[in-house]
């Protein structure tokens, strides 16, 4: 939905909240935890028209420390079969 199109329904009426002031703020509305004391902020997409929410993690730092807190999904996967 970065490019400006809903992958569910195809729309274009897309919005954006990349700088929701509450983002960063002191309870941390607009973001998720990646370790006890770290928080990452995210950018969210909207799409109007059948209600898709896509959020991303834009600080490349909190992905590095996210690729080396939490599980890998492939690992996971694999853990089941």
């Amino acid at each position: 939905m970065k490019q400006g199109k809903c992958p569910k329904c195809g729309s274009t009426n897309i919005y954006s909240a990349v700088d929701l002031p509450l983002k960063s703020g002191p309870f941390g509305s607009n973001s998720i935890p990646v370790s006890l004391t770290a928080m990452a902020a995210l950018d969210n997409y909207v799409c109007v028209d059948c209600g898709l929410v896509e959020s991303y993690v834009a600080d490349e730092y909190m992905l590095k420390k996210i690729a080396k807190k939490w599980k890998a999904v492939n690992e996971t996967a694999d853990e089941e079969l």
